[in-house]
Order: C-alpha cells, then structure tokens, then sequence
C-alpha cells in the first residue's frame, strides 16, 4: 500500500511510544485528518494546559493492546466525524507551521503571566482558535462573534454606523448627508461616526444634518485609509455599518442588511461584491468588478460586520501591511475581506443590491474618488497578491449566496412587501 494514501484514507492511527517515532506520527496523524490513538501511557500532549485533547484523540493502555480493536470499533460515526474536523482545526491553528507553533507558545506563556485575561478553553478549542481571538480585546468569550451559537446568546439589537468622510462638506446636497438622514431614519442604528479625513477643517456642527441619533465627528489625526478600521472607543454596539461618503442607500436597505448580520455575526455582510481569480498566464491572482453570479468580497463602502474586527485589524495585521494600505491610499476593503475570511473560512455574504449602485460608482468623477484613478485596479491586483504572501496562502472562498427579502420581485401587492423602497429601486 502507498503509505500516505492508507494514512489519508484511515479513520484511525496508532502512534506509539517513542519520543521520535511517536512524536512524529502523531503530528502526521493529525494533518491527515486520521484519529491518534495513544498508546504511550502518561504521555504529555503538546500544549495540554490549552488544548483539549480528548476531542481529538483517543488514549488507549499500552498494557491492554488486544482491546485497542474494540475500543476503536465502538465509536460511532458522528463521534469520529467530530474527532476527525476536530485534528484538522488544531493542525490548522496550531501545528501546521513552525511558526504557529512559536507564536502558540508564546501566547500560552502569555496567557500564564497575564492570567487576569487569559483565554479560556473554549477559546482555545473552537474556531478560529487561540491566535485569533486577543485577550487584550476580551477575556469575555460572549464578546467575540465567533461564540455566540456555542453558548446560546445574540449580538445586540443596535448598529454603529462609521462614514469615511475625505471631501469638504459645503452643501446640504452632498452624498454624505443624505446617507446620514437615510441611515438615521434605520430603527437599529444606535449612533452615527463620521470619520473625518479631509485637509480641510472641521465643519461647524450646524452644517452637519439634523438626526434622532447622535452624530458624532472625530477628526483623525493621522489621515489613513487603516485609520476608518481603528477600534475607537465610542463604538459599543456589536455591529458596526462601515460607509463609504458617496455610498446610496435607503433605510430599507440598512434595515434588511442588518437582519441578515444579525444571523452571520461572524461575517461580512454587505452590498457592493467583486471577486478574485488566479491568473494562470501570469501565474499571479487577479481582481474583478464584474457583475456576476460569484463574488469572495464584500467591500467595506458598505458593510456590516463585527467590530472586533476593528481590534483585528489594527492589533493583529503587521504593520508592513498597513504602511502599503496608506501608502497606496487603497485596498484596506480588500485586506479587511482578506483577515475575515482567513480567520472564518468563510466567504462573506451579499444581500439585496440595486441596479443603480453600480452607474452611480461608475460615473463618480470627482478628484478624491478611488474610482476615477486609472491605476486603481493595477493597485489592487497588486495588493491581493501581497496580501496571499504574507496570508502563505489565498483565503477568499468563492460563493453564489445573495440574500434578499421576502416578496422581494413577487408579484404581490407593494403593500405586503416589508422592505418595500427596495422593490422601487
């Protein structure tokens, strides 16, 4: 038999005693997805105060092998279906690099000096793993979107709506105002930031739109495109609504996006979609804008996601990265789709989106839009090649999920429709 095929196609495998041998299957036996029985008794597991190991492993005694059959023939299917994802997830998050396993101990050690915020078992033994879940956000594990499912709670009821403003404000007119108004009018929006990242100076507050919502302006003192991902204090709600300043949306549209988060906490959740693809005659991965049935991006000029991410973002991505985001003065909607995706495994999800969305982009023509930059694109197929580098792999999954209300095309009454502006758009 070819070896690595019989390991790969096996539900069990026995690893020995023998600190090499042993050592060395074992750790070939997780990256095959096939179960290690233990045959070493009293036998110290790698990073045992974190990892639980009985949800991967099944020990066995080296003094009772004949019953080592038995044992392995009592285990029903779901039980080994659950051990054998369960090797995959801790081969993924913590063997599968010489690296991961530096910074796995680090952390541990980390977690035993600074104890008062240590991650939990839970943390450590879930998805997305130890490394991606930072203590110095939370020790809370009912803080983090990745548990909400595991211990039976909901993000809150309210949105954070962050706008990315770069253009003076000198009508009433503008984009960013009638996003404001429009996003106010949303029953679930608790406040409203506008990050100000214009040379020019603050307007006076009586310029900015009268809303039910408190409206606050912060003006950034290092004016970046990573500056709109900084996890500012002010935002306390779990979801955040990140906005581009010339972003078109009506109420409905925030409404309904939100309900759709609120069930993929965990994910980005948005409007305007692009994809990626591997470019085999320049052997490099490529961008697209066009409108197709498969996207692996939602941008962020109108998004909804986690504001965890926002800590993410900022305290975990190297700095390297974020210097070329500022620098470039584009691709931090692509870097923040590469971080989600790399920490889920997931692709993000698209709901409703109207047709006009994609003219009214096309036709922005003013100096400060990304969209009127030749070298925009070439940019950008820059950064998703940089991005997968760092990552040593691409993260972006591909899907055909598009999410949209009920009744949304139906040929019923307008007045059964809940999100009824949609279906005028």
């Amino acid at each position: 038999f070819d070896y690595q095929e019989l390991l790969h196609n096996s539900s069990f495998c026995l690893v020995p005693r023998g600190r090499r041998l042993g050592s060395f299957r074992f750790l070939e036996a997780l990256q095959a997805a096939c179960i290690p029985v233990l045959l070493s008794n009293g036998w110290e597991l790698p990073f045992s105060e974190a990892i639980d190991w009985s949800k991967a492993v099944i020990t066995g005694d080296e003094r009772l092998l004949l019953q080592i059959p038995s044992i392995t023939r009592s285990v029903d299917r779901d039980k080994i279906l659950a051990l054998r994802q369960q090797t995959q997830f801790l081969w993924d998050a913590y063997f599968s690099s010489v690296a991961k396993i530096v910074l796995t101990t680090l952390e541990i050690i980390q977690d035993r000096i600074y104890s008062h915020i240590s991650r939990n078992k839970l943390m450590w033994n879930s998805l997305p793993g130890g490394l991606y879940v930072l203590p110095q956000f939370s020790s809370d594990p009912a803080l983090f979107p990745f548990y909400y499912s595991i211990l039976g709670k909901s993000p809150s009821q309210e949105f954070t709506a962050v706008i990315q403003a770069v253009t003076p404000l000198q009508s009433q007119l503008q984009p960013v105002v009638k996003l404001i108004i429009a996003v106010a009018k949303s029953k679930f929006c608790a406040q409203i930031i506008v990050l100000w990242n214009c040379d020019k100076p603050l307007p006076l507050k009586s310029k900015w739109p009268s809303t039910a919502v408190p409206v606050t302006v912060i003006a950034g003192e290092r004016k970046t495109m990573s500056g709109r991902f900084f996890p500012h204090d002010v935002i306390l709600t779990d979801a955040v609504l990140s906005l581009d300043e010339d972003s078109v949306l009506s109420t409905n549209e925030v409404d309904f996006a939100f309900i759709v988060w609120h069930s993929f906490p965990d994910r980005i959740v948005g409007y305007p979609a692009r994809s990626h693809y591997w470019d085999s005659g320049k052997a490099r991965w490529g961008y697209t804008s066009k409108w197709t049935n498969e996207y692996s991006m939602v941008l962020t000029g109108a998004a909804f996601y986690h504001r965890y991410y926002h800590f993410l973002y900022t305290h975990y991505l190297p700095a390297s990265l974020l210097s070329m985001v500022d620098q470039m003065a584009n691709c931090e909607d692509i870097l923040m789709n590469f971080l989600v995706s790399a920490v889920t495994k997931l692709p993000p999800i698209k709901v409703t989106q109207k047709k006009q969305y994609k003219e009214t982009m096309m036709q922005q023509g003013s100096k400060t839009s990304r969209w009127a930059d030749p070298d925009h694109f070439a940019q950008r197929q820059t950064c998703m090649n940089t991005f997968s580098g760092w990552l040593g792999f691409m993260p972006l999954l591909h899907s055909q999920m598009r999410l949209d209300p009920v009744l949304f095309k139906d040929q019923v009454s307008i007045l059964r429709k809940k999100y009824r502006d949609i279906e005028k758009l």
